[in-house]
């Protein structure tokens, strides 16, 4: 903003631009830059001498579209919605936007009673594929019930499939979701997803680029993606096929310094295709909240060390483990025989096998030595003997 304009003059020609301007058009954003929001509403309402960048058939639709823009209009539609324009010389702005260069939003609709600053500040994307499968589903809910359980914020796309279960799982914590719609936040898209996206109006956050009323398109979808990797510390893909929007939100957020996290699927499944093919490369894999956490958390969050359980006879003394390893599976064994196999003494193979007939690995048979019937079981099914 240049130094003499106001700020309800910035606001009114930001909503303006809002909806002249697509979202993520760079040149656009160089306009405001390099002119200032009030110049480049000037030029654009005058429609006659056309800012650098564009040619002469572009100026002209912009023109077109400026002569149509009410921002005061907008502004009301908004209100009456439980929405509010946030824009980046607002507190309520999340700095990291801006790392998005000229691609910058020039503003967001935000319904919703929480800080978007504050939320994003502690925010983690998770998306996927719409045509999802029940392990996606079930894995998107439960990281995102994890997340929220954590005190991380889980943003989405509101979409079916991998974003739903994403923005229901955290909700179903009792945590903190937001959703990052391709439309005008009054507007909800899908429509299947009305109640859900009222839902997160009601207890979290809904959040557009686009004016109210205005409709998604399959460029705005994948647009809007940018938004979703910059507001976070990291994106998590669930599901995604080869060719798969989510997957432009993971390279956005790599683009721009962030994590990218993918969940592993069957190698058989086309929908993890896409996500296979991340972790082969930039992605880290994940599995669950905790692993997430991690990564984009504080200096300290780490994940539990993943080990398999401890059996009885991992507590063993590695001598006695050896004699009770030198016994056959199926038949008795004398001692000079089991001495070999360890190999030790004699005498220290009758010790240590009078030590594990205490604990109920051997038994006496003759003048031989068998493993009892618990024990083989336990070799066989990873339990202890007894």
């Amino acid at each position: 903003m240049t130094t003499d304009e106001d700020p309800a003059d910035e606001l009114l020609g930001r909503v303006f631009l809002c909806r002249v301007v697509e979202p993520g058009d760079e040149v656009g954003g160089r306009w405001v830059r390099e002119f200032g929001v009030g110049e480049v509403v000037r030029r654009l309402r005058a429609g006659k001498r056309a800012l650098p960048g564009v040619s002469e058939v572009r100026w002209a639709g912009l023109a077109a579209r400026a002569r149509r823009a009410e921002p005061e209009r907008d502004l009301a539609v908004a209100r009456a919605a439980g929405a509010r324009f946030v824009g980046p010389h607002d507190a309520e702005w999340p700095r990291q936007l801006d790392d998005l260069g000229d691609a910058r939003p020039i503003g967001l609709w935000v319904r919703g009673r929480p800080s978007l600053r504050m939320w994003a500040l502690r925010s983690v994307a998770v998306v996927g594929a719409r045509a999802c499968t029940e392990y996606g589903t079930h894995m998107a809910a439960t990281l995102a019930a994890g997340l929220a359980e954590r005190g991380w914020v889980v943003i989405s796309g509101g979409a079916y499939g991998i974003d739903g279960a994403a923005h229901r799982g955290a909700l179903a914590a009792r945590g903190a979701t937001a959703a990052v719609l391709a439309c005008g936040v009054d507007r909800p898209y899908p429509r299947g997803h009305a109640a859900l996206i009222g839902r997160i109006a009601e207890q979290g956050l809904v959040v557009g680029e686009l004016p109210p009323g205005d409709h998604p398109t399959p460029s705005r979808f994948i647009l809007r993606n940018r938004v979703i990797a910059a507001l976070t510390r990291g994106t998590v893909v669930v599901e995604a096929a080869a060719r798969s929007g989510s997957l432009a939100t993971a390279r956005a957020a790599g683009r721009l310094g962030r994590f990218t996290m993918g969940v592993p699927g069957p190698v058989t499944s086309a929908l993890s295709a896409g996500v296979h093919e991340l972790l082969r490369g930039e992605a880290t894999l994940v599995t669950d909240a905790a692993e997430i956490v991690e990564l984009v958390g504080d200096m300290g969050e780490l994940a539990p060390t993943r080990r398999g359980p401890v059996l009885p006879r991992d507590l063993l003394e590695p001598a006695v483990r050896a004699v009770l390893a030198a016994l056959p599976g199926n038949r008795a064994a004398t001692v000079e025989e089991i001495a070999l196999g360890t190999p030790t003494t004699r005498d220290e193979a009758i010790a240590r096998l009078y030590e594990l007939r205490a604990l109920g690995y051997v038994e006496r048979h003759g003048d031989g030595w068998k493993l009892t019937r618990q024990a083989v079981m336990s070799v066989r099914t990873g339990h202890g003997p007894c």
